[in-house]
């Protein structure tokens, strides 16, 4: 890339993150002064704001990269974390969210004092920062930063190896993101976000629009028609033993992984606890979950274009698929717009998650071991500090990641299995049981940690990692009702009912979700072969119309249903806290 070009890249990169910046400020401005502003967007935030919110959160750089390297290298089966999310973001509508709101909790670690007791709370916030700062945050500024390096060759361009200007990239991306979490709260992140989710739409449809054009030799039809008549084995979702996701593990592990990471996640569920309503945060946490169909065709269909264009190219890792293809098919004149939008896809994944472990280390740690009350002033002062600190950490583990060449995607999945699944198990038990006792979590936290090292690092059981999920889980849930049924509490263990927020539910939620469901089957019957991969086009018509018939009947009886019981105010019930 020229140095005009480069100039012209970035002066419209400027622009387009200067209007983001400009928006966020105008919507922000006298909302972070308080505690429930700076944290929770002042229990204020629409479905539209909380869906984007939640998508551009899960969707970073981070994706782009690693699902399109796991397309290229392998096939469609990784699609699976995503497609399959949807089911959690339906448990989280109908199942978790009720009763987070019920109680007004603004941490999970909140929740499970009030269950448990306070060193389950200790204990979870320990898991939670370590892999936040281990894990979570430095892949997200080691994927975005290797982007933009091989994009704009950073190297060539600063006359440094590769390992200086990625530790440079890395400190610039992260610095600027920095700034929205650390100044403009929750209700800045949930704005940016948004408004960076139209622009990763518009990118998400272009580059592999103009990728089919480039395999076609300037025709799209043809680009697609190579697609669907070669190498077709790259379309398949139903992933072998071998694949990085074998079909087997969408109905164990997986389950437990995606439950986790939409309902307990706390950088995750953070922007629905400031919803303005239930309602509000059931249209928000569905409308996510229908974008989530759409990760396929975003990210990793670009991935299979760039198979068939480098096939025999040598790349350096199957991370730097996504980068190559993006360098050759995208115009300079849309190269600064992709760059913000990029930029935006990495910040809003950073700051949320900064946001996040800040409000995790002032309200369940900071603000429990003071004596006296902590007033907001000061409570968002310490948050601010902790962003920074957390930030600067992040900067050191961050380049650390590349020496991980089997794929960034694969390696963040196995290490956040040292947290993950203890969590939804205890919240899980916390939730539907009323006697389990404290040292019940505690046992499992420990037990966890060190089953999943020996399983995974240490004996290396030729077992797939996701299994190992679902196992540990079932043996962990085992454990704490066995607690519990041989040393109950004495006394009922509930959480506090608060009424801060309206709890009616959205009168088309259970349709919705229904729907989704049905989507989510359609989509492994297209990538399957009983579709795309084997061309079986009249078996997947009569396979999905089936389901489409299946979901109008039930949708139309869960909207019956809820007109019976919530038609009338004088019956509308409240979530009950217990």
């Amino acid at each position: 890339m020229a140095g005009g070009d480069i100039f012209i890249t970035l002066l419209t990169c400027i622009f387009f993150m200067g209007v983001v910046a400009w928006i966020s400020y105008q919507k922000t401005k006298g909302v972070v002064e308080s505690k429930d502003g700076y944290f929770l967007a002042g229990r204020g935030l629409t479905g539209t704001f909380i869906a984007g919110s939640m998508l551009l959160t899960n969707l970073s750089a981070e994706q782009l990269i690693g699902l399109n390297g796991s397309a290229f290298g392998y096939n469609l089966s990784a699609m699976a974390w995503e497609v399959t999310a949807g089911i959690a973001t339906i448990l989280m509508a109908l199942v978790f969210l009720p009763r987070y709101l019920s109680g007004a909790f603004t941490t999970l670690p909140e929740f499970l004092k009030q269950r448990f007791d306070d060193d389950v709370r200790r204990m979870t916030v320990v898991l939670f920062m370590v892999g936040y700062g281990l894990i979570t945050i430095p892949s997200v500024l080691y994927s975005g930063s290797v982007a933009v390096l091989k994009l704009f060759d950073i190297p060539t361009l600063l006359n440094l190896s590769y390992e200086m200007s990625l530790i440079i990239t890395i400190v610039m991306v992260g610095s600027i993101g920095a700034v929205y979490a650390i100044f403009g709260g929750l209700k800045a992140v949930a704005v940016s976000d948004t408004i960076n989710g139209v622009g990763l739409l518009i990118i998400g449809i272009l580059v592999p629009v103009l990728g089919f054009i480039m395999l076609g030799n300037g025709s799209f039809l043809t680009g697609v028609e190579q697609v669907l008549t070669t190498h077709t084995d790259k379309l398949n979702a139903i992933g072998k033993p071998s694949d990085p996701v074998p079909f087997g593990t969408i109905f164990t592990g997986m389950i437990f992984a995606n439950l986790f990471y939409w309902c307990t996640n706390q950088y995750v569920i953070q922007r629905t606890l400031g919803a303005k309503n239930l309602a509000e945060g059931q249209k928000g946490v569905l409308l996510s979950g229908y974008f989530k169909l759409l990760v396929p065709f975003l990210m990793m269909i670009p991935g299979v274009i760039a198979f068939h264009l480098y096939q025999t190219a040598e790349l350096e890792t199957i991370d730097m698929a996504y980068p190559r293809l993006v360098k050759d098919v995208l115009p300079i004149s849309l190269a600064g717009f992709f760059l913000a939008v990029l930029l935006g896809t990495v910040f809003s994944s950073f700051n949320s998650l900064l946001n996040s472990a800040a409000t995790l280390f002032c309200l369940d740690v900071y603000a429990p071991l003071k004596k006296e009350k902590v007033s907001d002033a000061q409570l968002i002062k310490v948050a601010k500090i902790a962003s920074v600190i957390i930030a600067l950490f992040s900067f050191i583990v961050a380049p650390l990641l590349m020496f991980a060449p089997e794929g960034l995607w694969q390696i963040i999945r196995v290490f956040t299995g040292f947290y993950n699944i203890p969590v939804i198990a205890i919240v899980v038990i916390g939730l539907f049981t009323k006697r389990v006792p404290a040292i019940a979590a505690k046992i499992v936290i420990v037990f966890h940690v060190l089953a999943y090292a020996l399983l995974k690092f240490i004996l290396d059981v030729d077992i797939n990692f996701i299994h190992i999920y679902a196992i540990l889980f079932v043996v962990e849930v085992g454990i704490m009702l066995a607690v519990g049924h041989w040393w109950p509490t004495e006394e009922l263990q509930l959480y506090h009912h608060q009424k801060k927020v309206d709890l009616v539910p959205w009168r088309y939620a259970h349709p919705v979700a229904l729907t989704l469901v049905s989507f989510i089957i359609i989509s492994y019957l297209f990538f399957s072969p009983l579709g795309v991969v084997s061309a079986s086009w009249q078996i997947f018509g009569v396979s999905a119309t089936v389901v489409m018939i299946v979901n109008v009947i039930l949708c139309k009886l869960t909207i019956k249903r809820w007109q019976a019981r919530y038609q009338n105010p004088v019956k509308v019930q409240v979530v009950n806290a217990g």
